[in-house]
């Protein structure tokens, strides 16, 4: 009896001790952090290394800054409502605590236990600032230890305005404007120290999500949380009910968008430098953009500069007509030149990269190219005709050409590509069945769900036109793979190359004959000598091109788009409403085609254009022009491009006593060019 006594009795003192303890180990650990903090010394309260992105020259076309610290003001040169406002939302007791407030901790710890996640966040003032200075915003317990260490060293050597201040002018409020120097001007077109309490209110909102609570591409969400930082206001007694009532109700007059500040060369390029540099860092991209680094990018600021130009040249002033565009160059993938929309700081939504909309017809080379693969030739015949198509689930699909246009008789792949029949596409697509459509665009770079059905022939799953520009680009390079980036060096702030993209042996993914047979084929939407029943769909620009281009036309009833290539160079071209209204406008309808023929021909401009070798194991022969019925001839041909095997044999009947008289004009010595040449060895070894 005595020994469970000793025992019970020794079990309780082990009870109090171990919390003891335990306390003790956390007051020696908390005392080693302000040791070593003490040690170290005090951090610079400013980052100035500026972030710059240079061109493929070597030109400087953007900078990125952390701390803007050439518009760092002094608290005395803020508005008072502005203090008011941040510390109301941020940091209610930011005054009265050593930099961590325990009451938010524990709340958001327990939180964080209950939903196994790092979600809720209490960081004070002092905490945010460590963070946007030294850390990154990844949500890591890792992270998080290392933010109090730095915290603990601010509030060890500077007093709470210094770290106020700095704060106030490090902050990132979106739109390329750090500090609140920066983004009073940014937004309201005055400094700092002249913000009402209702302008002060609202850029206090901004910091939490600067994208998500932005003024220019959120208002609601903006003016919600304004209101919300106005009530706090109101309950912590900073301003009257009278001052709450009017600022709620004031009008804010924010900057025209031309008053604002805006980057000068690609915007829209530079905030894809951005995120590819974070994602290749592994970084937060406010710690790319504070972070010292030199990118170079793969922009040609001539070409980028041509685009900016071509584009304001044919979208008409006032029209409401957005555009997404971008020119990449096939070998390598380096994106060249690309426009997001057509005024940055009205948008910056990138309309190239994020926009998913509606390719229509620009979508079928993909489809040929399975078909190719498939046993057609340029020559397959098929009727264009008005069809309704009974499908496996019974329901009745029936397309339609545009404009009601129909052949209403069998023609030719390299007719109905060139005059975009819808009909010869859906049979060819069930044919093939339509799994085989979607698997071959995974084959060419896309990675979206594409449903398989008649309809996809036709373009009608959403798309962006970097994914567009891919696919194109792999026709345009013979098959091979490749992946568009705007990053191709990145230097850090000691000079040390911390990232050089490598070329690596190219994986040819795409058959090399039929890439090459389907390159000619889509150089017919600019050959009027292949107009049938309507034009072909490039004969609206076909006077435009001084050389030869392949490329294809869409048209949805939102959406408009013209892709092509050169061997140098592919880009791709949409335009629509951003909110998918339908375009009305026939010259609205032209566009897409109008800026990429004049853009296409200002970047080949002298330029020595490189040839495309024609690939072995094809063959090029001379096809009847009128009829387009794979019957060969020899005189007056139009040359077209078979897999080697599927050439076709018979001769055209009309047309052999114009052979027959032209051979014997040969034979008497008359000079004919080209004719001296036999049928079959008319072998072509460049395209362009």
């Amino acid at each position: 009896m005595k020994s469970l006594l000793r025992l019970n009795g020794n079990m309780h003192r082990l009870f109090y001790l171990i919390p003891l303890g335990l306390f003790a180990l956390g007051l020696l650990l908390l005392a080693g952090v302000y040791f070593v903090s003490f040690l170290l010394g005090p951090p610079q309260l400013t980052n100035d290394q500026n972030t710059i992105y240079y061109s493929i020259d070597g030109e400087m076309i953007g900078e990125e800054s952390g701390t803007e610290s050439r518009y760092w003001v002094d608290l005395e040169n803020m508005s008072p409502h502005l203090i008011d406002a941040t510390l109301a939302i941020e940091d209610k007791y930011f005054y009265d605590h050593n930099g961590f407030d325990l009451q938010r901790i524990v709340g958001a710890a327990v939180s964080d236990i209950k939903s196994l996640s790092l979600d809720e966040g209490a960081s004070t003032l002092s905490q945010q600032y460590a963070r946007n200075l030294f850390l990154t915003h990844e949500k890591t317990w890792a992270r998080k230890l290392k933010e109090a260490f730095y915290t603990v060293r601010l509030e060890m050597y500077y007093t709470k305005d210094e770290l106020l201040e700095g704060y106030l002018n490090t902050i990132y409020y979106g739109h390329g404007a750090h500090g609140v120097e920066a983004a009073s001007r940014y937004f309201f077109d005055k400094s700092a120290n002249e913000l009402t309490l209702a302008e002060s209110s609202m850029l206090a909102a901004i910091p939490k999500g600067p994208s998500y609570y932005s003024p220019f591409n959120q208002p609601e969400n903006a003016e919600n949380r304004q209101q919300r930082i106005l009530s706090l206001m109101r309950e912590n007694n900073q301003i009257s009910d009278q001052a709450y009532f009017l600022a709620v109700r004031e009008q804010l007059a924010f900057t025209d968008p031309e008053e604002r500040e805006s980057v000068s060369v690609a915007p829209h390029f530079q905030d894809e430098v951005l995120r590819e540099t974070a994602n290749i860092l592994e970084l937060d991209p406010e710690k790319v953009r504070s972070g010292g680094y030199q990118i170079y990018t793969t922009l040609d600021s001539g070409l980028q500069h041509q685009m900016e130009e071509n584009t304001k040249s044919v979208i008409q002033s006032g029209s409401e007509i957005e555009i997404g565009a971008m020119a990449m160059n096939p070998e390598t993938g380096g994106i060249r030149a690309l426009i997001g929309g057509k005024d940055y700081t009205d948008s910056p939504f990138n309309r190239a990269v994020n926009a998913e909309r509606m390719p229509g017809s620009a979508f079928k080379p993909f489809l040929y190219y399975a078909a190719l693969n498939n046993g057609y030739t340029p020559t397959t015949m098929l009727m264009s005709k008005p069809t309704a198509f009974r499908l496996e689930d019974g329901d009745v699909y029936q397309p339609s050409n545009y404009n009601g246009y129909y052949a209403n008789e069998q023609i030719p792949l390299a007719q109905a590509l060139a005059l975009s029949d819808n009909i010869y596409a859906v049979k060819t697509n069930l044919f093939l069945g339509p799994e085989q459509l979607v698997n071959t665009a995974e084959t060419f770079g896309f990675n979206s769900d594409l449903p398989a059905v008649p309809s996809l022939a036709l373009g009608s799953a959403a798309v962006t036109v970097e994914d567009m520009v891919t696919g194109y680009g792999m026709l345009a390079n013979g098959g091979y793979d490749i992946e568009g980036h705007t990053v191709a060096k990145i230097v850090d702030r000691h000079g040390d190359t911390v990232f050089e993209r490598e070329h690596e042996e190219r994986e040819q993914v795409l058959d090399p004959q039929s890439t090459f047979v389907l390159t000619q084929l889509m150089t017919g939407m600019f050959d009027e000598s292949l107009d049938g029943y309507m034009a072909v769909t490039g004969s609206s620009i076909a006077d435009q091109l001084s050389r030869k281009y392949a490329g294809k036309s869409g048209t949805t009833e939102t959406d408009s788009w013209m892709m092509g290539y050169s061997p140098s160079l592919v880009t791709g071209v949409w335009t629509g409403y951003d909110r998918n209204e339908p375009i009305t406008k026939a010259a609205e309808e032209a566009y897409a085609k109008d800026i990429w023929a004049s853009f296409m021909e200002d970047a080949h401009d002298n330029a020595d254009e490189p040839t495309l070798r024609c690939t072995t194991r094809v063959v090029g022969v001379a096809i009847d022009p009128e009829r387009q019925t794979g019957t060969l001839i020899a005189t007056q041909a139009e040359f077209m491009y078979f897999k080697e095997g599927n050439e076709p044999e018979e001769h055209c009947t009309i047309h052999m006593h114009d052979e027959e008289e032209q051979q014997e004009d040969n034979e008497n010595g008359n000079d004919q060019e080209e004719d001296d040449q036999g049928l079959f060895e008319r072998v072509f070894d460049v395209l362009f």
